[in-house]
Parts: C-alpha cells; sequence; structure tokens
C-alpha cells in the first residue's frame, strides 16, 4: 500500500496579514519538499457539519460563518488567528481531510497518511479560536474514528512544541481518546501542566525544558510514551505533527534536528505496527521556519512512506 497524502489549493486562500508566521508559504514550501515523492495524492474534502459538531457547538460554527468579509479583509478573531474570505473554507478542509484519511486509513485504501493543509487545529478550543486555529482537526477525527468506525481506543500524540490546549480541552471528557502532548515549557499558551490529566485519566502531558535536543525527547519518549502507548494498545495512532521544535524555528526555544522528527516518526510507526496494523494519520501543525518545516515534513512523510510499504 502507499501513503494517502491530502492537500487542497483552499490552503492558499487562507490570507493572513503580512509577516504572520502561519503563512501561505508554508504550504508551499511543503509541497515543493514532497513534489518527487511517489504518494497518492487525494483532494482534502469539505467536512460535514455533523462531523464538526462532534467537538464544536453550533454557536462556534456560526461564529467562523458570519465573521467571513465578504472582500478582500482581514478579521481579527483573536490577538493571533486571522479570518479572509478564503479561510472557513480552508478551514472546513483540513478538518474534511482528517477525517477523510480516517476513513482511508480503517479501509486499506492506504497504510497511512499525512494531512498537508492549513490552517492548523491543534490550538482551537471548544468555542474558542486560538494560536491560528479554527477548528480541531485531530480531536475531529479521533472522535469521528470513535463513531463512525466503531473504535473503543485511539491514540492521538501531539509532538508541537506547544500545548495542544485545544485538542485537550475536546478531548478532556472523553475516556476512549488517550491524549500524549511533548511540549516546551515554559511557553505559549502556558498549559501543559502533567497535573492536567482529563476527565478520565486518559491526557498526559510531558514538558519539555527550554533549550533541550532531541537526545532528551528520544530518552523522555522510550521512558514514557512509548511505553504507554503499547500498554494502552490503539486502534488507530493519530498524530498533531508540528515541527517547530526544530532548532531552527522562531518561535519557540527547543533544540530537535530534521533527523530527531525521522526518529519519533520511525518509533510512532514501531507501536502503530505492533498495535493497529499500522494505521496512522498525521495532519500538519506548526512549524514556521520555512527550510527547517519543508526538511522536517519531507523526512516525515518519506519515513511514513517507507514504512507503509
Amino acid at each position: 500500500m502507499t501513503t494517502a497524502l491530502y492537500t487542497h489549493p483552499a490552503s492558499l486562500a487562507h490570507v493572513t496579514p503580512e509577516g504572520h508566521p502561519e503563512q501561505i508559504a508554508r504550504i508551499k514550501a511543503i509541497e515543493a519538499a514532497l513534489a518527487d515523492m511517489d504518494l497518492d495524492r487525494r483532494d482534502a474534502p469539505m467536512a460535514d457539519d455533523s462531523v464538526v459538531l462532534r467537538c464544536h457547538p453550533q454557536s462556534h460554527v456560526d461564529t467562523l460563518r458570519n465573521s467571513v468579509p465578504e472582500d478582500d479583509r482581514l478579521v481579527q478573531m483573536d490577538p493571533d488567528t486571522w479570518m479572509s474570505k478564503g479561510s472557513v473554507e480552508a478551514a472546513w478542509r483540513a478538518a474534511g481531510a482528517a477525517v477523510a484519511a480516517v476513513d482511508a486509513v480503517m479501509a486499506g485504501d492506504a497504510a497511512n497518511a499525512f494531512v498537508a493543509t492549513r490552517p492548523p487545529g491543534h490550538h482551537a478550543e471548544t468555542e474558542k479560536t486560538m494560536g491560528f486555529c479554527f477548528l480541531g482537526n485531530v480531536a475531529i477525527a479521533a472522535k469521528y474514528a470513535l463513531e463512525a468506525h466503531g473504535l473503543s481506543r485511539v491514540a492521538v500524540v501531539d509532538f508541537d512544541v506547544h500545548h495542544g490546549n485545544g485538542t485537550q480541552d475536546l478531548l478532556w471528557n472523553e475516556p476512549r481518546v488517550r491524549f500524549v502532548s511533548s511540549h516546551q515549557m515554559p511557553l505559549w499558551p502556558g498549559s501543559g501542566e502533567r497535573s492536567e490529566s482529563g476527565a478520565h485519566g486518559q491526557i498526559t502531558n510531558i514538558p519539555l525544558p527550554t533549550a533541550s535536543d532531541g537526545a532528551h525527547m528520544r530518552a523522555v519518549y522510550e521512558a514514557e510514551v512509548f511505553p504507554m502507548l503499547m500498554d494502552y494498545a490503539p486502534e488507530l495512532l493519530i498524530i498533531s505533527a508540528g515541527f517547530d521544535a526544530h532548532r531552527d524555528d522562531p518561535l519557540a526555544g527547543l533544540n530537535w534536528m530534521t533527523k530527531d522528527f525521522r526518529w519519533v516518526t520511525e518509533r510512532l510507526c514501531d507501536v502503530a505496527d505492533a498495535t493497529c496494523s499500522g494505521r496512522v494519520v498525521s495532519c500538519l501543525e506548526g512549524g514556521y521556519d520555512l527550510d527547517a518545516l519543508a526538511a522536517s515534513v519531507a523526512t516525515h512523510v518519506s519515513t511514513l512512506k517507507e514504512r507503509g510499504q
């Protein structure tokens, strides 16, 4: 089987102000990095509202749609998140791609999948845009997998440098999803203490000290994350794949290198091979140095491809 790659031109229509780190150029850099890779390329579909509403209330959906400008103006949704006339379609396709990737992997149409869309999702809370995010893409995908595919154990692993506060909020009361977030601390958004463990003890936060490197990450994952996941034995593994822990990223202060993203991808695939027939869905989150982002995504996706063959 092959690795499915979900993209859509709508990601290029989500416009942010000049100089904003979450920019159209991120997708262009990723597309260039993956251009020569043999992947099963698929268009990201629009998410059905019924799927979105598993995580977000109708009031949130209405707020997003009612905020779309009719012209080329940009609307500021929160201190970091901006809405353009193409943003809602882009957000709904990002969520829709995550859901479609779950369908493809669960049906055996693809060995695994990578969703290369924007805006990202892991900071979007139940009824709040935040940190460049509108909809909680991976949380939506996880709840969809539970309901549409009858799963009872889904794992979500977030290795973005920032805490996945939105995913945590959306999955706080969901006992069938094990959420693990490793992230630099202290760092925005300020959440992600080990004491934040979910309503059922199913959330694990792993703060990483500022300036720590890939060797520190590897030791922590070997000691805590992989044994926990093996014991949990998920039926599907979803990754919030942020690449802003790279040492060149301008928004954070960890010192991972490109090879560290290959390592963590390989080891997560090891877990998936042992527990759920290799079923992995990975969704793009952060990463704001374009060269580091392109190189890290390329190594992440090439590793998924190698493991899916």
